[in-house]
């Protein structure tokens, strides 16, 4: 048996996606955005922004642009998405129309933001389903952002939605809805990573995601001259958080985020070692360095693997054999 059949003895597995969701607006930096996937290959998701992209009063050409983008040759990987308007705006539906209704085949996910709560994503699905199952697509990948007091609420609930499988934090709108409440600094770091009223908010949704094996994804970082700080942002997010995916609003701040929540070659081959000794063992227990071993670590292992070569980490034979379902092992 494959090591995701034995692991998960016919359970949903937790969805893995890129580790960079890179947002891009304008004409020309959704454009410049496709060519650097082109470049790097499908190691990054592009989502085309609706929401703060458009220029007032243009709303309805932006979104047939997207739709066209999406559609384009130059779309080589299918990992495109869209960022609609919210469900209550007047723009929501005709964004869905356009985009969900004629690049629904190409069209890697759609995010939904400032929902209120669950009733809020409820509406919109039903919208979304709607346009896509008349376009000949079901069960379009959706994700949701977290981004106020209601959703924060329900974000177990949004979660557990078979169609959503990311939920996504939205930490300017969030601090903004306190109402000088919560410090502007706590937008940024270290205020982002300590203030204790936007830790909770991380946590619980993170907490939320990870319950139902759904993606969390963290907030962007407003700096973009300095790689460092979205480095550390990202390591920050991963090994402190939980999260396993962070938006880039930049180009340059996609290596660093990448490279972030890639495992380390050390755990890579650590990973390798433990899931060929499990194997050899049928999937018993085993000891190796003087630590047990059983199937909840190999769980965990075996997910290292799935992220490593997500990343394009350049992985052990025997790693890439199991990946890619050989029995050459």
């Amino acid at each position: 048996m494959h090591p995701s059949e034995v692991l998960f003895q016919g359970k949903r597995q937790p969805l893995l996606l890129p580790a960079c969701d890179h947002y891009a607006g304008s004409d020309k930096l959704m454009r410049k955005s496709m060519a650097l996937q082109q470049e790097l290959g499908p190691l990054f998701d592009i989502t085309f922004d609706c929401e703060d992209g458009a220029a007032a009063g243009h709303e309805a050409e932006h979104a047939q642009l997207i739709a066209a983008l999406i559609n384009s040759d130059d779309n080589r990987f299918n990992r495109i998405g869209a960022r609609l308007h919210d469900v209550t705006h007047p723009h929501f539906e005709q964004d869905v129309a356009t985009i969900v209704g004629q690049a629904a085949h190409k069209l890697a996910y759609v995010v939904l933001p400032k929902p209120g709560g669950l009733a809020d994503v409820q509406q919109a699905l039903d919208i979304i389903n709607r346009h896509a199952v008349a376009a000949g697509r079901a069960a379009l990948p959706v994700h949701v952002l977290i981004e106020t007091h209601g959703a924060l609420h329900d974000a177990y609930q949004i979660a557990a939605l078979p169609q959503v499988e990311c939920l996504s934090f939205g930490i300017m709108d969030f601090v903004s809805a306190h109402f000088g409440a919560i410090p502007a600094s706590a937008m940024r770091t270290p205020g982002q990573f300590t203030h204790p009223l936007v830790v909770r908010a991380k946590l619980e949704m993170v907490a939320a995601a990870h319950a139902h094996g759904k993606v969390a994804s963290h907030n962007v970082t407003t700096e973009i001259k300095d790689s460092a700080v979205v480095a550390n942002d990202a390591q920050r997010a991963a090994g402190e958080f939980g999260f396993t995916r962070m938006w880039s609003i930049h180009p340059d701040q996609i290596k660093p985020i990448i490279k972030a929540f890639t495992p380390r070659l050390s755990e890579v081959n650590e990973a390798t070692n433990i899931i060929l000794d499990a194997i050899a063992a049928n999937w018993g227990p085993i000891a190796q360095h003087g630590r047990l071993h059983d199937r909840a670590s190999y769980r965990y292992y075996w997910t290292v693997l799935q992220r490593a070569k997500l990343a394009g980490l350049a992985l052990p034979e025997a790693a890439a054999a199991i990946l890619n379902h050989k029995e050459s092992i």
